[in-house]
């Protein structure tokens, strides 16, 4: 059998590595990166696809009859188009789970970046000043979370370490989310609708996939019935938010911060409202490329194409 690796590092080549598979299968063809107009010809004769950005829909399917198996390295699956797969008879399985420590911890870095500013303070120690320092640095009033209200939306596993976290430093946490599981009443949280938790919070953080229910969950709508002054940090997918409402709800005040990891188009183009909007941090998608997290995504990964070359398949969600 033939797999093809169509992304083959995170952030830099070398840091994820795939020997893992090579006893797997006969041919294994590794690509650092590969641009849309060449999937379907790196595709060719493989039954065997490994990806991360790389969309595959209808038209790579057709020009690749003998794909079988579409291995997504990430949680989310919005780059697949799974009805399409199935039609095909491609199974497509995903790694759930790898990343849900550090995704939330990412969301707490953004968050404290505003809150404390420490980076912008050691800029100035660097240059010279103490406590007193320029506001060109953007130094900020600086906030405690111990008391503040602290919002989930999407009560999955990096939901929950967000939740433990936000406990951690004294925060009430609320959440809502589509199903309240037994195991979550040991957790601490309460439970409420989505317009209740925006009402209420002084941080909002989303952490829900996106779906066609999801897209733009946040629209102007949404946020003028927002606690005015709150904090939004999206950690999860760019698409749940719209860009000109946010932009215009931190132009307006209305937001105190949107901090992101992730944007509607990847990478973010020059246009987007958020970035000439004032109070907006947005990272590149990084929060899931720790040193731990990318060694559970090679060992899951691996473990689903054994699986699946076994007969017995994991992590499918398109089944």
């Amino acid at each position: 059998m033939k797999a093809v690796v169509l992304e083959s590092y995170a952030l830099q080549e070398g840091d994820m590595h795939w020997e893992a598979l090579r006893p797997l299968v006969d041919t294994l063809e590794i690509y650092p990166l590969t641009p849309p107009e060449k999937i379907a010809e790196r595709l060719a004769g493989a039954e065997l696809a490994i990806l991360n950005k790389c969309r595959i829909g209808e038209e790579v399917l057709a020009a690749c009859p003998a794909l079988r198996w579409v291995g997504i390295i990430a949680t989310g699956t919005d780059v697949v188009d799974l009805e399409a797969c199935r039609r095909h008879g491609v199974l497509v399985a995903n790694v759930p789970g790898y990343a849900s420590y550090s995704v939330a911890q990412h969301a707490f870095s953004l968050l404290l970046a505003v809150c404390q500013c420490a980076d912008r303070y050691a800029r100035g120690v660097r240059a010279g000043y103490w406590k007193q320092q320029p506001a060109a640095y953007g130094i900020l009033p600086m906030m405690e979370l111990a008391g503040k209200t602290f919002g989930i939306y999407g009560y999955g596993d990096i939901g929950r370490q967000a939740a433990r976290i936000a406990q951690g430093f004294g925060m009430h946490v609320l959440a809502a989310t589509r199903t309240v599981r037994p195991e979550y009443a040991a957790d601490g949280v309460e439970f409420v609708d989505l317009d209740t938790l925006l009402a209420c919070c002084d941080v909002v953080s989303l952490h829900c996939p996106l779906t066609p229910q999801t897209k733009e969950l946040i629209d102007a709508k949404r946020l003028a019935r927002i606690k005015p002054g709150c904090i939004l940090i999206n950690t999860a997918r760019g698409g749940l938010v719209n860009d000109a409402a946010v932009a215009d709800a931190c132009k307006s005040g209305r937001l105190a911060w949107y901090l992101a990891d992730a944007a509607s188009t990847e990478p973010i183009p020059r246009d987007n409202p958020l970035l000439t909007a004032e109070n907006v941090l947005i990272t590149p998608h990084i929060s899931w490329a720790t040193d731990a997290a990318l060694r559970r995504l090679e060992a899951i990964t691996a473990q689903n194409l054994k699986s699946y070359l076994e007969g017995y398949p994991e992590h499918i969600v398109n089944a």
